[in-house]
């Protein structure tokens, strides 16, 4: 077994170590959700955190680690007859983001339980994770209806599973951690707020600091065993003062001062419901144990409030979680510091708190030992958005002109990106027929959770049992198969799977077009709302997105196809527009996403939404010449490629929707053109709204079927 990274080597991240700590000491906190980019040492922190714990005892041979004391009376290992424990270290058990229903919750053998009427169940993650941890890394990845169960069962302290009348239930209490990159996608609102704190983490940009983590970590690598060695000693310290702050916990008072300055901060912050306010109670007592006091403080509920908080104010879908800090001390500072009650002593005998210089909650490393390593500085401030070195155009005034000088071909100059109109609630875009892709909420799929449309014999492992399926597969050999009992004789052969039909997330494809024809101001802000629309509906159907703009001589990948929706909000804001118009080379590039995405995901369906007026003023390329083996479009009449390239993608059955951004008195109609060539409708920039779009799902049906049939 490798000798894991300690915790306490671990150089910065004071909020990361001091939430993981208050779990440790309080798991009635609600666990951890990580959040930050890629190498900033999340999984480290966590997989180190299981050393820390205290060891549990066990009743021996209890494949769910029932405690001896009080062992669980549905325990499927029970009834358990009193007598001594057996020692052993809490477990950390991770999640894989591909794990099936059956592994995370376990699996009852059917065809035993149907022959025999024998509970014969296998235990999943849930019940190996039973007073310790489940970590679950890349939360964000993890399919809907996993994370539904998982979440259920924290909630609950236990796990139910239902087979056809069958059921079993076992404890299954556990610190539930989370980490995930928010460039991959969010969690939706209602999974954030079931885990009790939230953490941002992200890397040191003090050279120092960075040159530290390095030396640790090469030093690890090269001798493990001897690294850890020179921890030990902080390792136990920390360990120990968990045992303590754990010991004084039901001793820590929370008087009614704290309970309204929570209370007041959750109203001034418009949480929903009341979990937070539970939340943040219990992280102040845990705060309160950890520092050795008796008594909640205004610091520490200042301290929960950041912790707990981010993750439940009411916010935009692109919007980042954060508290501002400064309504926060505003609203604390209208109660007086709680009076200590029959406590003379302000600072009680306990667990050394520590200053700043040690790492201590004033310090922000909520009383972590010394790590002989640079503290971790002030984070610098995010550049505003128009200060973004990615995006020079946006420095100008969005009411300012802002042009550069005619391209020498005539092509209209470049514009500054402009803010994207108020978004606004949409329809849904489907893709017609069913899939078998991703769980979500978009187009018809066969899926493991909906409603039940059939049965067929499982071609692995059995989920879902059809039981008029199996038992009428089963009845007409029970004569042959000697049947003298009640019970009815089942075979293998006899079992059938139920198919379920449901909803699934689509791979949702912007081409939009930023040329000259599209620099109005106030016709570019309203193509960026449309599209921040549609967008929306996608983080709220659980879709991946991709962006492809087009404008001047080539298409560009904006955004390669991701689940991180605010990323490609983000480089739409961004998106300056100007010269000529290259409508061919923008779907040509669509072309070339989609077939490697194809490869990538094939289970997964694409719903090609291009934006634009229909015109097309040059060939222009692919992203790359020619000769580099793209799909180049140079030479001919832009028109024509461009109907070219659309019935290339008509031809391989990509689903598509043209969005007409034609406005005037004059109106060419060439977005419907472009429509009729990619076999979808088009609609205009009005008609995407809800109370105009009626109909609309219908018409891509329709319109698919119809060019279908034709070809």
């Amino acid at each position: 077994m490798s000798t894991p990274y300690p915790f306490t080597a671990v150089v910065g991240q004071s909020d990361l170590r001091l939430a993981l700590l208050l779990n440790a000491v309080s798991p009635a906190v609600g666990g951890v959700l990580v959040r930050g980019e890629k190498g900033t040492a999340k999984s480290t922190a966590v997989r180190a955190l299981s050393a820390l714990l205290p060891q549990v005892d066990v009743v021996p041979g209890c494949r769910f680690s029932c405690a001896p004391a009080a062992p669980d009376p549905a325990c499927p290992d029970g009834p358990h007859e009193p007598g001594p424990g057996a020692a052993r270290p809490a477990r950390m058990v991770e999640l894989p983001v591909g794990a099936s229903e059956d592994r995370l919750v376990g699996a009852l053998d059917i065809e035993r339980a149907l022959a025999e009427g024998v509970k014969a169940f296998e235990p999943g993650l849930l019940a190996d994770a039973h007073r310790g941890i489940l970590y679950v890394d890349e939360v964000n990845l993890l399919h809907d209806h996993l994370i539904d169960l998982l979440l259920d069962a924290a909630a609950m302290g236990a796990s139910y599973v239902e087979r056809e009348g069958v059921s079993v239930r076992h404890a299954a209490r556990f610190l539930l951690v989370g980490t995930m990159n928010p460039e991959e996608g969010e969690l939706r609102p209602q999974l954030l707020d079931r885990f009790g704190l939230t953490v941002e983490v992200a890397a040191s940009r003090e050279p120092a600091q960075r040159v530290e983590v390095v030396r640790r970590r090469l030093a690890y690598e090269d001798d493990p065993a001897a690294f850890a060695g020179r921890w030990a000693g902080d390792e136990q310290d920390v360990r120990a003062r968990v045992v303590a702050a754990r010991a004084l916990l039901p001793q820590v008072r929370l008087g009614d001062t704290s309970l309204l300055q929570i209370a007041a901060t959750c109203a001034g912050f418009e949480v929903d419901g009341m979990r937070a306010d539970i939340v943040m109670a219990r992280t102040a007592t845990a705060l309160a144990a950890w520092a050795g006091r008796a008594e909640v403080r205004k610091e520490d509920v200042r301290q929960a409030a950041l912790l707990a908080l981010p993750h439940r104010r009411r916010r935009n879908p692109f919007d980042a979680p954060g508290l501002d800090e400064d309504k926060l001390d505003e609203i604390l500072d209208g109660f007086p510091d709680e009076e200590p009650e029959n406590d003379p002593d302000p600072e009680p005998e306990g667990p050394d708190d520590g200053g700043p210089e040690d790492g201590g909650p004033d310090g922000g490393g909520g009383g972590i030992p010394p790590q002989g390593g640079p503290e971790a500085p002030e984070a610098p401030e995010a550049p505003a958005p128009d200060e973004s070195p990615e995006a020079p155009e946006t420095r100008e005034s969005p009411d300012s002109p802002a042009q550069q000088p005619a391209s020498r071909d005539g092509a209209a100059p470049e514009q500054a990106a402009v803010r994207a109109a108020e978004p606004f609630r949409t329809k849904m875009l489907s893709v017609p027929g069913l899939g078998e892709g991703a769980s979500g909420r978009r187009s018809r799929a066969r899926t493991a959770h909906g409603r039940t449309t059939g049965a067929q014999r499982p071609r692995g492992q059995l989920t879902k049992l059809h039981l008029a399926a199996t038992v009428q597969a089963a009845a007409p050999h029970q004569k042959a198969r000697g049947r003298s009992g009640r019970g009815l004789v089942v075979r293998k052969d006899d079992l059938r799977q139920a198919t379920r039909e449901g909803r699934e997330g689509n791979l949702v494809l912007f081409v939009v077009d930023a040329s000259g024809s599209m620099a109005a101001r106030q016709r570019m802000s309203a193509v960026k709302g449309a599209v921040l629309s549609l967008l929306l509906d996608a983080y709220q159907r659980r879709d991946k997105v991709g962006l492809i703009t087009f404008r001047g001589s080539a298409a560009e990948l904006a955004l390669p196809p991701t689940s991180s929706v605010d990323a490609a909000a983000t480089r739409l804001e961004q998106l300056p527009t100007g010269g000529r118009t290259p409508l061919a080379a923008g779907l040509l590039k669509a072309h070339e996403v989609l077939r490697i995405e194809r490869l990538r995901d094939p289970s997964r369906r694409p719903l090609l939404v291009v934006v634009t007026d229909g015109r097309a003023t040059s060939a222009g390329t692919a992203g790359s010449p020619p000769s580099s083996g793209s799909a180049g479009t140079d030479g001919g009449d832009p028109r024509a490629l461009a109907g070219r390239s659309a019935r290339l993608l008509q031809a391989e059955g990509i689903a598509s929707v043209v969005v007409d951004c034609e406005s005037g008195p004059v109106r060419l109609g060439l977005a419907g053109v472009l429509a009729a060539d990619l076999g979808g409708p088009a609609v205009t920039l009005d008609g995407l709204r809800a109370d105009s779009l009626a109909g609309l799902v219908k018409n891509v049906r329709t319109a698919s079927d119809t060019h279908r049939r034709a070809a």
